[in-house]
């Protein structure tokens, strides 16, 4: 009922950059806190980016200064700008929502993950 897509994942040079989209879709009610988490091979899964529905923003010390993460609520789609990148940026990258939906019955809370867009940084 709840769908989370991401796209804008690719192969960059180290400093060039790209731009994740990240589209929410269902009986969606309220979206609360969206944000980006990265997952490198061998390596746990861990926050890149968060930003609240009121704006409200959070970074990774490895990405402050060169990600910015950006929301258009009218379009439930989250955004991660990614300049400056290196090859230790390279990863999965996963959109995360928390939100509330409609599921015929009841309004329901819960996170949904997309399910990942590759970022390839070669040095």
């Amino acid at each position: 009922q709840v769908q989370l897509v991401e796209s804008g994942g690719g192969l960059v040079q180290a400093g060039g950059s790209l731009r994740l989209a990240c589209v929410a879709s269902g009986s969606i009610l309220r979206i609360n806190a969206m944000g980006w988490y990265r997952q490198a091979p061998g390596k746990e899964r861990e926050l890149v980016a968060a930003i609240t529905s009121g704006g409200s923003t959070n970074y990774a010390g490895s990405v402050k200064g060169r990600f910015t993460i950006s929301r258009d609520n009218a379009k439930n789609t989250v955004y991660l700008q990614m300049n400056g990148l290196k090859p230790e940026d390279t990863a999965v990258y996963y959109c995360n929502a928390d939100l509330i939906y409609n599921s015929g019955t009841y309004y329901i809370s819960d996170k949904y993950w997309g399910q990942g867009t590759q970022v390839t940084v070669s040095s």
